[in-house]
């Protein structure tokens, strides 16, 4: 028995050697590929890390929780391809852009609007992602004269009867503990044990992503991966947590605005979207009655609709 508790004492130790080598050389990947993709450029607002790609008419793209800069350009360019100049920020707390004392949606819009004129960008399409909506919204309110249009994608804004949620679960507690610690192994320890408590934490459905395509399934496990470092996020997701869900005055957008949502959203941002589509005066929803959160299975017709609105407003061209 003592020869057999050895030999498993290390096996273990073998294991776990193997296990800390494996996410170590993943981690530095990510904090590399976070790091070389972005720049950092002065503004009035301080100092805003962005990514940018593409060429052609600017599409200013705001990420959601858990993302920053690359997370903004890989969305933008999944929607509406190389032909735009896909401009991207990474908003208060993610990356390497700081927290300031002041970091409403207010603050997050204005400091938006300070990096496109640092940029030299006068006008642009902007696509608000999740919590990434509600500064895209204040953009549109607080400086109407650079929005030429507005894409709202799952917005977690303000609903008056049936508010934007969190399910309480346990896959969630551990997820929440995992980004408030700065979890960056025990992200990458569920991606490979419990993907589907990872699924469920980003508002989908798991079994919506068990039963989509292949090219979908490598879609969602490629957001899960790409919030890694968590660690470099987590004072970002922790604004986002905060909530800043209140009425505002919608009916002062004067942008042409496009909303989808998912009626399966785990976050239940369909009614937000319902709302906000109600309140701009040019506004167009689109809701799926599948595909949750991150719109798992509906790729096509998101970007479809999104071409479309583009196209509608006459802002595809430059």
């Amino acid at each position: 028995m003592g020869r057999f508790l050895m030999w498993a004492f290390v096996a273990a130790v073998i294991v776990a050697a193997a296990v800390s080598v494996q996410f170590r050389r993943n981690l530095e990947r990510a904090r590399a590929a976070a790091r070389d993709g972005g720049q950092l450029i002065e503004t009035r607002a301080g100092l805003i890390e962005y990514g940018e790609r593409g060429e052609g008419p600017p599409l200013f793209s705001i990420h959601g929780a858990g993302g920053g800069y690359d997370q903004g350009l890989s969305l933008g360019a999944n929607l509406v391809g190389e032909e735009f100049r896909i401009i991207a920020p990474s908003r208060f707390g993610y990356l390497r852009t700081l927290e300031p004392e002041e970091a409403s949606a207010e603050a997050q819009a204005d400091a938006h609007a300070a990096l496109m004129d640092a940029l030299e960008i006068p006008q642009a399409m902007v696509l608000g992602v999740s919590a990434g909506a509600l500064s895209a919204m204040e953009l549109a309110l607080r400086h109407p004269e650079k929005v030429r249009a507005l894409i709202l994608i799952v917005p977690a804004s303000y609903s008056p009867d049936d508010p934007v949620r969190i399910v309480e679960n346990r896959g969630n507690a551990f997820a929440f503990w995992a980004v408030n610690n700065g979890g960056d192994f025990a992200w990458w320890a569920a991606e490979r044990m419990a993907p589907s408590a990872l699924v469920r934490f980003v508002g989908v459905p798991p079994q919506i992503v068990a039963d989509a395509p292949a090219a979908e399934r490598r879609r969602v496990a490629e957001i899960l991966a790409a919030m890694q470092p968590l660690s470099a996020r987590m004072r970002g997701i922790n604004i986002d947590s905060m909530g800043d869900l209140r009425a505002r005055p919608l009916e002062h957008i004067g942008a042409p605005t496009l909303a989808i949502s998912a009626r399966d959203d785990l976050f239940n941002t369909a009614p937000a979207a319902e709302y906000s589509a109600s309140r701009i005066p040019n506004a167009r929803l689109v809701l799926f009655e599948n595909g949750g959160h991150l719109l798992v299975g509906r790729s096509d017709e998101t970007r479809a609709a999104v071409r479309a609105f583009l196209e509608g407003a006459a802002v595809s061209g430059t």
